[in-house]
């Protein structure tokens, strides 16, 4: 008898895993910190689309050969549950590369990734400039042949992404128009074909549930339907609205706190440095109550740079982008808006007001800059598991891996409510704070009603406008932020309420022994992975994929 053959080893299997994963997604990859394809473009022509999927199908088969699904077997962290992550995130992929939404039916996918390529090479300091220009030359001129195979792929077109990527062509031929006349001519060409055939052929994507089921089931480890879900999320709804209301009436309602808490801001000279005034007072507080360890990974907060000052707010230009796990610098640099001496007056005071103390307090620091997304992501970077460490990473358009957002989103919107609970919020920020609750139950209900087939871009505009308090403008682009990424907006309130349950769970098991710091800093190991995945993890549940 011949000799059984050699078993695939779980690191062989995610080595081949992530070998793909970066190579396919060269723009992700720098964003990661992986430098090997820095010069390079994705293929989503239909050619290479499909090529793309067949290679994913033969990735499924090697991760089952290394033992994931083997029923006899439980996954073990890091590396069972790596395998399990890889095979849901394949299994997403080939369903957005087959179907129509996303590559043949997003306009700004393409108009986002092109310009972050560039981007995401020149606004870190990762390398010699020299290199990095070399590698953005290479890019920018790729951009033509990239562009020009969007209007093959491109078959269909979202009146949302439509609209965005008309935007983002306008923002790129002012962005690109010094650096290469190539590019921003395709920038051009590309802006007027979709204004010319694309967007006759736009129209409201249907619903399909099915998808949004395998995005729960496989991408957040949720084993509830989505009408299950449906109805919890209008419950909490009803419920965060009641508590706004309740909150707010001492004061004159939501709206009247809302102005005064704009009103309360720094002056013009105070406006930067208040941001590392209150990130200090965060971390300081944080180790007053041994909330969690706290990574040595300093921020400052700077001005975004005067040379995309005036095309971010056309981009998916985030103030906070996620860190390159792969990536080492002394101080990561946080972009936010400027506010100059020597502006009109009356432009100073409408972004003071915007940039208000609560506003830095709650969104700046908290959730993003501090002990939310910043010590998330760098608790990730360090943890053992290898999809937890780049899953979150945030892209051109969205963040690397789907299954990753549960953690990341519910850990931010959690960490808002762990620093009211130990006294970091004054009452009016507390009312915030419960207004934010309010928004994110919102949209857990836009996303999963509009994806059921059970709401309109209407209905949802209203949603927001009506029942979550948002001014109309802003309550329209959020609903049409739900409409191309299903799935997504629900991931903030399935993360934050299950760390809460998990917190509950693990305190009721503790009693007097339970830990803040060793729970939090024990879930944060685990990185960003889903949290429905980590609630098995730490309750030593059998962790079987519902899948």
């Amino acid at each position: 008898m011949g000799e059984p053959a050699t078993r695939l080893t779980a690191q062989a299997a995610l080595d081949a895993f992530f070998a793909a994963y970066y190579r396919r997604r060269p723009v992700t990859a720098t964003f990661t910190g992986v430098h090997d394809h820095d010069s390079m473009l994705p293929d989503w022509s239909p050619d290479g689309l499909a090529d793309a999927v067949s290679e994913m199908r033969d990735l499924r088969r090697t991760l089952v050969d290394a033992g994931h699904g083997r029923e006899s077997e439980v996954p073990t962290f890091p590396e069972g549950v790596d395998l399990a992550l890889a095979d849901a995130f394949l299994e997403i992929q080939i369903a957005e590369h087959e179907g129509p939404r996303f590559y043949r039916g997003n306009a700004s996918l393409w108009t986002g990734e092109a310009i972050f390529s560039v981007l995401s090479l020149v606004t870190r300091d990762f390398a010699p400039v020299t290199e990095r220009l070399a590698s953005a030359t290479d890019r920018l001129d790729a951009i033509p042949g990239f562009l020009a195979a969007a209007r093959h792929t491109l078959v269909r077109a979202a009146p949302e992404g439509t609209a965005r990527a008309q935007r983002e062509c306008t923002a790129a031929v002012t962005l690109f128009a010094e650096a290469s006349i190539a590019a921003a001519a395709a920038f051009r060409e590309l802006g007027a074909w979709i204004a010319a055939s694309l967007a006759t052929r736009a129209r409201h994507e249907d619903a399909n549930e099915d998808f949004l089921a395998l995005l729960i089931r496989r991408g957040h480890w949720v084993d509830q339907s989505p009408a299950a879900l449906l109805a919890e999320a209008r419950e909490a709804l009803a419920e965060s609205i009641r508590s706004l209301d309740a909150m707010a009436r001492p004061y004159g309602g939501w709206h009247t706190v809302q102005d005064t808490l704009a009103g309360i801001h720094p002056t013009v000279e105070a406006y930067l440095p208040r941001f590392q005034q209150i990130w200090d007072d965060c971390h300081a507080a944080a180790a007053e109550h041994d909330l969690v360890a706290w990574p040595e990974a300093p921020i400052r907060y700077v001005p975004i740079p005067a040379h995309t000052r005036a095309v971010a707010p056309h981009l998916y230009y985030l103030f906070y982008r996620s860190p390159a796990a792969f990536d080492r610098v002394d101080v990561y640099d946080y972009v936010v808006p400027s506010i100059d001496a020597d502006l009109p007056s009356s432009l100073q005071a409408e972004r003071l007001r915007a940039a208000n103390d609560s506003v830095i307090k709650l969104n700046h620091v908290i959730h993003h800059g501090a002990i939310g997304h910043h010590v998330q992501n760098h608790h990730a970077y360090q943890g053992r598991s290898r999809v937890g460490q780049v899953a979150a990473i945030d892209g051109a358009s969205r963040i690397g891996m789907f299954g990753g957002g549960t953690m990341a989103e519910g850990w931010a919107c959690y960490a808002c409510d762990l620093m009211e609970e130990v006294g970091f919020l004054t009452p009016l920020e507390s009312i915030a704070q419960q207004q934010t609750r309010v928004r994110l139950a919102a949209r857990s209900v836009v996303d999963l009603a509009m994806h059921t087939g059970q709401m309109t871009l209407d209905e949802a505009v209203a949603i927001y406008r009506d029942r979550a308090g948002m001014p109309d403008g802003a309550a329209r682009s959020e609903a049409a932020k739900n409409s191309m990424f299903p799935g997504t907006a629900v991931m903030y309130w399935l993360g934050v309420r299950g760390l809460h349950a998990l917190r509950a769970q693990q305190s009721r098991r503790d009693g007097r022994a339970f830990s803040l710091r060793r729970f939090h800093d024990a879930l944060l190991g685990h990185g960003a992975i889903p949290v429905a995945l980590v609630d098995r993890l730490m309750t030593n549940e059998t962790v079987s994929h519902p899948g």
